[in-house]
């Protein structure tokens, strides 16, 4: 099955992702596979998790921060700015904290933790996985194309739903367990429950969150993960170990080969590092067909030059999906 048929053939996977080492070209094929879906008529977002995104070079223009930009008719990309929703993260929980307690300012402690926190790069990770909740729940595009972070970070990302929900799922579960105590507490301090209740009310809204971007990420009717390879044998390892780990946490799609220099310049006089370079990569793609089977979707070819540009996008998105 081509990776064209992939999509052809379950057209329910809305939420398509693709993940590999970093480098490899994920964000070429998120761009071209939106550029493709666009010009079939679907609208279509791609939208970067990474802080250090590229879909502007890409695209060029600029989208980092700004929403949802239109690149042309059905497609839009975004890049988020992950410190500016870090800004608001915090002015959010300086409101709560306002609101709930009555107090007419936050408190040193807390707006010392507030800041300390907000340097952090687990706050930057988080920021992102909640602008993605937003942009997924918002629910207006029939494509929503992922540029992940490389591996690592991509399976921490990927992780984060999980974490996130058990520890709202413990923090919830004591907050239950105290109920009989806030009710005896709130009879002699009536003032009290509300604030408790709205506490208990920030948790659920959380949690329902948490669980609609869980819920996609790991539903094989909705959601397609396929790993970018290159023929290399530290990629072929890193992205066999990947997909293992990757397994337990989204529908694994196929594999998608990047950067094949093309045999036909065997037949013309080239410098023997080439040669070299040509024949190594041949063992290697017959190690990937041994590894990754019918599971290998597509196999591209090292381009003349960058993808940046509609017209590369272009030329990119016929060879991974054929004419439309």
């Amino acid at each position: 099955m081509s990776l064209r048929e992939v999509f052809e053939q379950n057209p329910d996977r809305r939420y398509i992702m693709f993940g590999g080492k970093g480098g490899l070209g994920k964000t070429t094929f998120s761009a071209a596979t939106a550029y493709w879906l666009a010009k079939t008529g679907k609208k279509v977002l791609v939208f970067s998790v990474d802080p250090q995104a590229s879909l502007t070079d890409i695209f060029q223009q600029d989208i980092f921060g700004r929403g949802p930009v239109k690149i042309m008719d059905n497609l839009w990309a975004q890049e988020v700015d992950a410190d500016r929703r870090i800004r608001e993260y915090q002015q959010e929980i300086r409101q709560k904290i306002l609101d709930m307690y009555g107090f007419d300012k936050v408190p040193d402690e807390i707006e010392n933790y507030l800041q300390a926190a907000g340097a952090e790069p687990a706050m930057e990770e988080s920021a992102i996985f909640d602008a993605v909740v937003d942009i997924i729940k918002e629910g207006s595009y029939d494509y929503y194309i992922y540029d992940l972070v490389p591996l690592g970070h991509a399976l921490y990302y990927l992780k984060m739903a999980r974490i996130y929900d058990e520890w709202i799922n413990k923090i919830t579960s004591l907050r239950e367990e105290m109920a009989e105590y806030d009710r005896m507490a709130s009879v002699m301090k009536r003032g009290q429950e509300t604030e408790e209740d709205k506490i208990l009310e920030e948790l659920v809204y959380i949690k329902q969150r948490i669980n609609t971007s869980s819920q996609i990420l790991t539903d094989r009717q909705k959601t397609a993960f396929f790993f970018v390879v290159v023929p290399e044998e530290m990629i072929i390892l890193d992205t066999q170990n990947a997909a293992r780990l990757f397994a337990d946490y989204v529908p694994i799609a196929g594999y998608v080969v990047n950067r094949l220099i093309p045999d036909e310049l065997l037949k013309q006089n080239i410098p023997g590092y080439l040669r070299h370079r040509i024949a190594m990569q041949k063992t290697y793609v017959d190690k990937i067909g041994e590894v990754f089977g019918d599971k290998v979707k597509a196999f591209v070819p090292e381009l003349e030059r960058d993808v940046t540009g509609l017209a590369m996008v272009e030329k990119l998105a016929h060879i991974m999906y054929g004419d439309f």
